[in-house]
């Protein structure tokens, strides 16, 4: 039994929609972030760097998105090459892509305030950002449109999960300029994004979380039945 200490909407969505994949069990825990409850005491012995998500397991708690991802898969040979394939080395590098260089752009782009240096420079800095994340899209669009066994929605990766949420988020979020991003621009990912959110795994996970229908090529905000997205 895997224990997922998550908020609706948060990364830890990308986890939940692991587990889903994979067949597994699991509970789940509520972060409470209207009480900023990732910066407990007890929170912080799993997560010490205070965020979300953490994944409690046989062998102790795993954080970051990424290595929850890639334990999960080596733990339970699936959603992934396994270690020695032809496909390996590939897939790593595009997951890792999209780990520390999208999903760590697209928090700039959320929190611009924690990294723009001063309140006069964030629109300017948000603009910046949003330009580079078009140009990492513009890069995994041409990967998708090779179609690799790995990156299908038929044949789905904890790459597509993470691909597919951070999709989501890109036309949430931040809420004062959504609307910036245009998902018929990656054709690739569209396609991609569309098969993702007919699977039964992901109509699960959506409706644990409130997050209503065509959950990834056309979001609307989390309506979650416990705590809340932001």
């Amino acid at each position: 039994m895997y224990i997922l200490h998550y908020a609706p909407d948060n990364a830890s969505l990308i986890v939940r929609l692991a587990l889903e994949e994979l067949g597994l069990a699991y509970e789940t825990r509520l972060v409470d972030r209207a009480v900023r409850a990732q910066d407990s005491a007890a929170y912080r012995r799993l997560n010490p760097a205070g965020l979300i998500p953490a994944l409690e397991t046989p062998e102790g708690p795993v954080f970051e998105t990424g290595a929850i991802l890639l334990w999960l898969s080596e733990s339970h040979r699936a959603l992934a090459p396994a270690p020695g394939s032809p496909d390996r080395a590939a897939f790593l590098k595009w997951l890792f892509f999209t780990s520390n260089t999208l999903h760590a752009e697209m928090r700039m782009l959320f929190y611009p305030d924690r990294y723009a240096g001063t309140e006069e420079t964030v629109p300017a800095f948000s603009a910046k950002t949003r330009d580079r994340i078009a140009g990492h899209l513009a890069i995994l669009d041409a990967m998708a449109t090779g179609r690799p066994a790995w990156c299908r929605p038929e044949t789905p990766s904890i790459l597509t999960l993470y691909l597919s949420a951070l999709i989501r988020w890109l036309a949430l979020y931040p809420t004062d300029t959504a609307g910036w991003f245009d998902l018929t621009a990656f054709p690739a990912l569209h396609a991609l994004a569309a098969g993702m959110e007919t699977r039964p795994t992901a109509l699960r996970a959506a409706s644990a979380e409130g997050l209503g229908e065509t959950i990834f090529t056309a979001p609307g905000y989390a309506n979650p039945p416990e705590g809340s997205a932001t």
